[in-house]
């Protein structure tokens, strides 16, 4: 799978993305992930990526301009992906999505708005669909595609070890995972639950699906109620 992320800043997104699994994965060729600095694509020398909205209002827009020459680039490079914006205005994601973009698509195009927005003709043209990944409000779209890249990329075979280290985590199921235990057995006084020590895969899997429903419960309501 191929990730191409429209950013402002290549290196923190790098940064983040090229390390620990995910990093090891790309090595391994189970994925790549490009970044592409959209000043790169400005025809003025400041580099300037916005200017001020039509209509008046406070801060700046990303202008269409430079944006779609960095993502025709790509389109020229790697084809047309599946192109997605990073906006709080997006549908929220979750690991459906996540699923689904996994099942779908073999290249995704993240673009990272920053500032007061994105010119909306930029959206109108290249956008296939926006994401957010939550009810607030964030500087810009480096951290949300760097997330919607690691969740998307660990469900792709051979990037984790084994299909069963994905399955049955929180939310696969729409319920979150029961609680998990290493070693030491006792550790400052508190015991591993013993079921976890007895051995019997029956009764250890249906106490976990009983804690998984009751942590749902206590902890999370709604997503029963989906």
């Amino acid at each position: 799978m191929r990730f191409d992320i429209l950013t402002l800043f290549p290196e923190g997104v790098q940064a983040l993305l090229k390390t620990s699994i995910i990093g090891r994965a790309a090595e391994r060729g189970h994925l790549a992930i490009h970044t592409h600095q959209i000043r790169d694509y400005t025809t003025n020398k400041q580099k300037q990526v916005d200017d001020y909205p039509f209509g008046g209002g406070p801060g700046m827009i990303m202008q269409a301009e430079p944006l779609y020459r960095c993502w025709e680039r790509v389109v020229k490079i790697a084809g047309r992906g599946r192109t997605i914006l990073l906006s709080p205005q997006g549908a929220v994601f979750d690991q459906a999505h996540a699923r689904r973009l996994q099942r779908e698509s073999s290249h995704l195009i993240l673009v990272c708005g920053h500032y007061e927005g994105v010119d909306e003709r930029f959206v109108e043209e290249c956008v296939d669909e926006e994401i957010s990944i939550g009810d607030f409000v964030l500087t810009g779209g480096e951290i949300p595609a760097c997330a919607l890249c690691d969740a998307v990329s660990r469900l792709i075979p051979g990037v984790l070890s084994d299909e069963a280290c994905f399955v049955g985590e929180s939310h696969w199921e729409g319920l979150l995972e029961y609680p998990q235990y290493s070693r030491p057995e006792v550790w400052r006084g508190r015991e591993v639950p013993a079921i976890l020590l007895s051995g019997h895969h029956r009764d250890i899997a249906a106490w976990r699906r009983a804690q998984s429903l009751e942590r749902t419960r206590v902890r999370r309501p709604d997503l029963l109620g989906r």
